[in-house]
C-alpha cells in the first residue's frame, strides 16, 4: 500500500488532495514482460493505493471514457497524488488520456512532471495525432495508442517508423465494432465468430508490421473467468502475447496463458546456440538430432521467443 490511512484521503475534496501531491518519483519500469495490461479507474482510491503490489505487467489508469467530464480533473489529481508518493511498482504505469482536442494535450503536459512509463492516446484516426502526441512527451516516455476506429484499422500497418517511443497498440474492439457499424455480439458470444477473428488477425498483423506490440481487447464480463480464459487461449493460438484485463483474477489467467514457458525458452536457447556455433563455421543449414532441420528462419524464430521474455 502507498498510504496507510486511505479513509482520510477518501474524505478529502479534490483540492485538499491536490495540496498533498509529493515529489517522489518511482524507479522507471525496466522489465520487458507485457502479458497483462490491467485497467484501473483513478476515482477509486483503494485501487490506486495498490499500485505498489499488483501482479499485472502493466497497469493503465483510465482518464477517458470511464470518467464523467465533471470528474476528469479529480481523476487526474488522484493519479498525480498517488504517483507522487509511489517509490516503486512491479507494474509499468500507463495513463490513458483523453483525445488531444478534448483535454488530452493538457493532461499529457501535466503528467510530464510525474513518473509515468507511458501515455496512451485513444480514438486515434490519423498519423498526425500520433506525431502531435509525441511532441508533447519527454524523450524517455513511451506512447501507446488505442485502435478503436476504422481509419486506424485501415492505416495501422503504415504507422511504423514514426518514432521509437511509439511501442504499443491496444485493441478497443467494442468501440471499433461501433465505428464499423457491426454488432457487439460478434465478440460477446465468445471465440469462434469469423468476423471477430478476422478483426483480431488483421489488427495483430498490422501492429506487427508497424513494429508495435499488439494488446488484445478487454473482456468486460469480469465475472466470467472461463469465457476470459477461452479468449486468451484462442488469442494465443492466433499469435497474441498480451491481453487487456479487468481485475486481478483476469491478470492471473493472462499471465498463465501468455507465458513464459520454460520448455519453449529452453528450445529457443538451444537452437540459438547451435545455429551460432554452426554459423561461425560457415554453415547456415544443418540437421539437429532433437529439433530437426535448423536454418536462418528457425534461428530467427528462436530469437523472437527469447526477445519476448526476460531470460
Amino acid at each position: 500500500m502507498i498510504f496507510e490511512n486511505i479513509e482520510e484521503l477518501e474524505s478529502m475534496s479534490p483540492e485538499e488532495r491536490k495540496r498533498l501531491i509529493g515529489t517522489t518519483r518511482k524507479t522507471p519500469c525496466f522489465h520487458r514482460l507485457h502479458r497483462s495490461n490491467m485497467m484501473l479507474n483513478p476515482l477509486n482510491l483503494r485501487h490506486l493505493n495498490r499500485l505498489d503490489e499488483l501482479e499485472a505487467d502493466w497497469v493503465t489508469l483510465n482518464l477517458e471514457d470511464a470518467i464523467a467530464p465533471s470528474r476528469k480533473k479529480e481523476a487526474l489529481i488522484n493519479i498525480a497524488l498517488f504517483l507522487s508518493h509511489l517509490e516503486s511498482s512491479p507494474s509499468c504505469i500507463v495513463v490513458r488520456v483523453n483525445p488531444l482536442d478534448q483535454g488530452g494535450e493538457a493532461e499529457i503536459k501535466f503528467l510530464n512532471d510525474f513518473a509515468v512509463d507511458a501515455v496512451r492516446l485513444p480514438k486515434v484516426r490519423t498519423r498526425q495525432e500520433i506525431e502531435a502526441a509525441l511532441k508533447l512527451l519527454p524523450s524517455d516516455r513511451q506512447l501507446h495508442i488505442s485502435l478503436e476506429t476504422k481509419e486506424a484499422l485501415r492505416d495501422l500497418a503504415h504507422w511504423g517508423g514514426i518514432d521509437p517511443r511509439l511501442t504499443t497498440a491496444n485493441l478497443g474492439i467494442l468501440d471499433l465494432l461501433a465505428d464499423l457499424g457491426l454488432p457487439q455480439r460478434l465478440v460477446t458470444e465468445g471465440p469462434g465468430n469469423p468476423t471477430a477473428e478476422a478483426i483480431l488477425t488483421r489488427f495483430l498483423l498490422a501492429a506487427r508490421t508497424a513494429g508495435l506490440l499488439p494488446v488484445s481487447f478487454m473482456y468486460q464480463e469480469y465475472r466470467d473467468l472461463e469465457g476470459f480464459r477461452r479468449w486468451c487461449e484462442r488469442e494465443r493460438e492466433i499469435g497474441f502475447t498480451a491481453k487487456a484485463c479487468m481485475g486481478p483474477a483476469q491478470v492471473e489467467i493472462a499471465n498463465e496463458i501468455f507465458g513464459p514457458f520454460e520448455e519453449e525458452l529452453r528450445r529457443a536457447r538451444e537452437i540459438k546456440a547451435a545455429f551460432e556455433t554452426a554459423s561461425a563455421e560457415g554453415i547456415h543449414g544443418f540437421m539437429h538430432e532433437e529439433y530437426g532441420f535448423i536454418d536462418e528462419p528457425i534461428y530467427r524464430d528462436a530469437l523472437n521467443v527469447l526477445d519476448s521474455f526476460p531470460h
